[in-house]
C-alpha cells in the first residue's frame, strides 16, 4: 500500500491528464541563479524530480518544459531525462504551450502544469490541473489547485508528478517495480 495520499477532490481534478508542463527556474531548480567566475550559469537539480519526470513518461503522461532561460546544463539535464517537448528562452509561455498541444493533438482539459511566478499564469489558468511549489509567488499559489509541501528544487516537481501518477491509477504499479 503506497504511503502517499492526496485529497480525493485533487485526484479527481487531475484525472485524464496526458501532458504536464513544467517551468524550470523556481520549479525544477530552487530559483537561484548561480554564476561561475566566467559568468556561466550553474543549475542545481533534485534527483527526486528527475525520476518523477521519467515515471510520468512510463505512465503515458508527456512531460514538457517551457522556460524563459536557456543553458547547456539545462539542455543536458532535460536530454538525460528524455524530455522531448521543450521551449527554451520563451517569455510568452501560452503560445509555446499551444504549439505543444497542437503537436500532440491534445486539449487544455488534458493538461496539468506547475509554475512559480507570473509568466507561468497564462498556462496555469488554462490547465485542467495547476500546481505551485511551496515557495511560489502568492499570485501563482492563488490560482493553483495544489500547492506542494516541498519547495522548488527540493522535490516540489516530484510531489506534482506523484499526484498525477496516483490520479492516473499507475502509481501503485510503478511502485511495485521497485519492490
Amino acid at each position: 500500500m503506497p504511503a502517499l495520499n492526496f485529497p480525493p477532490e485533487l485526484l479527481l481534478q487531475a484525472q485524464g491528464v496526458r501532458l504536464a508542463f513544467f517551468d524550470v527556474d523556481g520549479v525544477l531548480t530552487d530559483g537561484g541563479l548561480y554564476l561561475s567566475e566566467q559568468g556561466e550559469t550553474i543549475k542545481r537539480f533534485h534527483i527526486l524530480d528527475g525520476l518523477g519526470l521519467k515515471l510520468l513518461q512510463r505512465a503515458g503522461i508527456t512531460p514538457a518544459v517551457i522556460t524563459g532561460r536557456d543553458s547547456a546544463p539545462l539542455r543536458a539535464r532535460l536530454a538525460a531525462l528524455g524530455v522531448d517537448h521543450v521551449h527554451f528562452g520563451t517569455e510568452e509561455k501560452r503560445p509555446a504551450a499551444e504549439k505543444t498541444l497542437a503537436a500532440l493533438g491534445l486539449e487544455w482539459s488534458q493538461v496539468a502544469a506547475i509554475g512559480d511566478d507570473w509568466p507561468d499564469l497564462p498556462v496555469l489558468r488554462r490547465s485542467a490541473f495547476a500546481a505551485a511549489p511551496a515557495n511560489a509567488h502568492a499570485e501563482v499559489k492563488a490560482v493553483a489547485h495544489h500547492v506542494t509541501r516541498a519547495h522548488a528544487g527540493h522535490g516540489a516537481a516530484r510531489e506534482f508528478c506523484d499526484l498525477l501518477l496516483i490520479a492516473s491509477g499507475r502509481y501503485g504499479q510503478l511502485l511495485e517495480a521497485y519492490a
